[in-house]
């Protein structure tokens, strides 16, 4: 697919790129708490602006119901993106209308405009592809040229991601193609042992990735919430923890196909509430207290889970061991992700709250191969599905 090298080599001097971000970043009212998302996005706008391009860059946040929300705002994103480019960057008041309009065509050579949250306009996640290629239409009506660079969205068929990329000259962005080159080694013939790390909280959020993902790993480690519909389908009593009961025989059969390969906790760390003040023990993963729920791995787990990811070629990682954001629950998920930095391996990070809690806990990011920035689209490639927003790119 042609990618932003191609784009700058035939010039962009004066003429108007149109480039999906991902700044779907993380608030606390106005306040970015993690402004990855952001950070990653700089290489491609800083590129094309240099080249005196005139940027517009369109992103989403959150999800609002198709209608203005003032809570929805890209107003604290635009604020940010300036600060770390040294430049004041236009926010325009709406999406495709007078506002943006009137951004777009006040740019000069170099300058950058960001149109307000596209998911203000329903038709942007519309089902109607009419609708959606509508709105398509007025975004290209904006610019001379499409950079996708929004890699947690490919995965989506959505105006600024799928149709924007049929009616302009389309490019990969520097962004999508270091994603898709990582992620195609991972799906072709990684390094072993290949050793994959799942947490998050539900097993039905990660079956498709698992069942694609057991004929090819070594280990597949555990944790989580999720790893407690294992332990129930083991016969464990598993107390107050997060249970998906109708994953129970899903997650039996997994263990009879491929129960070598699947590594379950060994303990567990327990709470009597959900809070960083809770009173807290670490027990065996078959002696869970009633009333009690499992908030994090316990410390036997981390170093087993240590040993087999120190060993590996290559290493996915993707979902907290624990709830990370409370000081109590942090160390499962502190101990895999520090083992991978120790590790020799090929080591990818499979974006959302992996990539939040590397930040969080303060890990190093040069210490993984690379760091995601699409949880979602991350694991839809590995399942083997299709990103539209990619494979609209390739034509």
């Amino acid at each position: 697919m042609k990618n932003l090298d191609d784009l700058l080599a035939e010039g962009v001097a004066g003429r108007r790129v149109f480039v999906r971000s991902d700044l779907n970043v993380p608030l606390d009212g106005d306040k970015i708490t993690d402004d990855g998302r952001v950070v990653a996005s700089l290489p491609t706008i800083k590129k094309l602006a240099d080249a005196g391009a005139r940027v517009i860059v369109a992103a989403h946040l959150g999800r609002p119901k198709g209608a203005p929300d003032a809570k929805f705002s890209l107003a604290p994103v635009a604020a940010r993106l300036g600060e770390l480019l040294g430049t004041d960057v236009v926010l325009a008041g709406d999406v495709v209308g007078d506002s943006a309009k009137a951004a777009v065509a006040g740019l000069a050579d170099g300058q950058v405009a960001l149109l307000e949250n596209v998911r203000f306009d329903p038709r942007e996640t519309s089902k109607d592809a009419g609708e959606r290629s509508a709105l398509a239409d007025e975004f290209a009506a904006l610019a001379d040229a499409f950079v996708s660079d929004g890699f947690g969205v490919v995965h989506r068929k959505q105006a600024s991601v799928y149709d924007v990329a049929t009616k302009l000259p389309a490019y990969a962005g520097g962004l999508v193609l270091a994603e898709v080159e990582v992620l195609r080694q991972l799906a072709g013939e990684p390094k072993r042992p290949y050793v994959v790390a799942l947490g998050g909280s539900k097993v039905s959020d990660k079956l498709a990735v698992i069942e694609s993902l057991l004929p090819k790993v070594d280990k597949l480690l555990v944790g989580g919430g999720m790893c407690f519909t294992f332990l129930a389908a083991q016969g464990l009593g598993i107390g107050d923890s997060l249970l998906e009961a109708d994953m129970i025989d899903t997650c039996k059969r997994l263990l009879e196909e491929a129960g070598d390969k699947i590594e379950l906790p060994a303990d567990i760390v327990i709470a009597d509430a959900f809070s960083a003040d809770a009173n807290v023990q670490t027990v065996l993963a078959a002696q869970i207290y009633e009333g009690w729920k499992g908030l994090d791995i316990g410390p036997i787990t981390v170093e087993r889970y240590a040993e087999i990811l120190r060993a590996a070629g290559t290493v996915f990682w993707n979902g907290p061991m624990g709830v990370f954001e409370l000081a109590p629950f942090a160390e499962g998920t502190r101990g895999v992700a520090q083992a991978i930095v120790d590790s020799d391996a090929f080591s990818v990070v499979g974006g959302g709250d992996s990539a939040a809690a590397v930040r969080l806990l303060g890990l190093p990011e040069d210490g993984f191969s690379h760091i995601s920035t699409g949880g979602g689209a991350s694991l839809e490639f590995l399942e083997g599905k299709e990103l539209p927003g990619v494979s609209v790119l390739e034509g």
